[in-house]
C-alpha cells in the first residue's frame, strides 16, 4: 500500500492506468477542491480532459472520505500530501488546478516544489490574509444545526431557514446546494457533515491567517488566476494587485458568477482551462 492508498479517497481518469502504465507520456492534471468540498466537485469537468491528460482528483485531508487527523491543516500540510501522492504515482510534473482553499494549497505546493509544476491555475482565491473571511465562513458553518434526524429534515432546513438566515448573501442558493451536498449519513442514522468540522475550522485559521504574497510574486511557471465577478472571496482590489506583482500571471474575470466559477459556468471554465493548458506546453 502507498500513502495515497492508505489515506485518501481518490480517482484517476484517463487513457493511462496505474496498473498498466502503458505509454505513460500523457501530461498530468490534478484538481484540488475547495473548503468543505470533495473530488466529486470536479467529476463533470474531468471527462473533458481525460482523453488528453491523466487526471487525479482526491478528497483532501479532513474532507470527504479521506483521513481526518486531529491536526495538520496548514497549506504546507496539504502541499506535503500532494508531494507524497505524486511521488507514489511516479509523476514528475503536474498541471495543478485549485479552487478556493485548493488554490491556496496549490500556491503553497508551487512555491515549495516549483520544479514539479508545469502550470498553475488559481480559481477565485488570492494570497492575502483575510480575518473577515474566516469569520464569515465560520458563521455559515455554525448556522447549520447538525446533526439532522434524517435527510428530509436537512432538505427542509436548506430550502427554508438557511436561505432566510443568509438572505443578504447573493450566492445563498448556491451555498445551500453546496452545503446540502456535504451531508452524509452518520452512525445511528443521523445526517451530519461529511467533512471534519474541527478540521475545516483549523484549515481556515491556518490557511487564511497568513498572507502569501511573497510566494505568489515569486511564481515563474505559467499561471492563471480566475475571479468570479461577484466573488466575496477574491476582491477586485486583491485581483488587481495580483496582476501588478506578477506580470507573468494571466488574469481573467468571469462575468455573471461568484465564487464557484467551474460550477456556475462549467462550459466557459472548461474552455478557458483548455486554452490555458494548451498554451502552457
Amino acid at each position: 500500500m502507498s500513502y495515497l492508498d492508505d489515506h485518501f479517497n481518490f480517482e484517476i481518469s484517463g487513457e493511462i492506468t496505474r496498473e498498466t502504465n502503458e505509454g505513460d507520456t500523457a501530461p498530468k492534471l490534478v484538481f484540488l477542491h475547495g473548503l468543505m468540498g470533495s473530488l466529486s466537485n470536479w467529476r463533470s469537468l474531468v471527462k473533458h480532459f481525460s482523453e488528453s491528460y491523466q487526471v487525479l482528483t482526491y478528497d483532501q485531508r479532513g474532507h470527504g472520505r479521506s483521513f481526518k487527523p486531529e491536526s495538520g491543516y496548514a497549506p504546507s500540510d496539504f502541499a506535503d500530501d500532494l508531494h507524497q501522492i505524486i511521488n507514489d504515482l511516479g509523476w514528475d510534473k503536474i498541471n495543478l488546478v485549485g479552487h478556493s482553499m485548493g488554490a491556496r494549497n496549490a500556491l503553497q505546493f508551487a512555491a515549495l516544489y516549483p520544479e514539479r509544476v508545469q502550470s498553475l491555475v488559481m480559481e477565485d482565491m488570492g494570497p492575502e490574509s483575510v480575518d473577515k473571511s474566516v469569520d464569515r465562513i465560520t458563521g455559515l458553518i455554525t448556522s447549520v444545526p447538525t446533526p439532522f434526524k434524517n435527510k428530509q429534515q436537512a432538505k427542509d432546513f436548506f430550502a427554508g431557514p438557511f436561505l432566510e438566515i443568509h438572505k443578504e448573501n447573493k450566492q445563498v442558493a448556491t451555498l445551500a446546494k453546496f452545503f446540502y451536498s456535504n451531508l452524509d449519513q452518520a452512525e445511528g442514522g443521523s445526517i451530519d457533515w461529511r467533512f471534519s468540522k474541527e478540521g475545516i475550522l483549523k484549515t481556515m485559521e491556518e490557511g487564511r491567517g497568513v498572507d502569501r504574497w511573497a510566494e505568489f510574486t515569486a511564481l515563474s511557471m505559467p499561471t492563471m488566476v480566475m475571479r468570479g465577478e461577484y466573488s466575496n472571496d477574491l476582491s477586485r482590489e486583491v485581483f488587481d494587485k495580483m496582476q501588478s506583482v506578477n506580470r507573468k500571471a494571466k488574469a481573467i474575470e468571469v462575468k455573471g458568477v461568484g465564487h464557484w466559477i467551474h460550477f456556475e459556468k462549467p462550459k466557459e471554465f472548461t474552455q478557458l482551462l483548455k486554452t490555458f493548458l494548451e498554451s502552457s506546453h
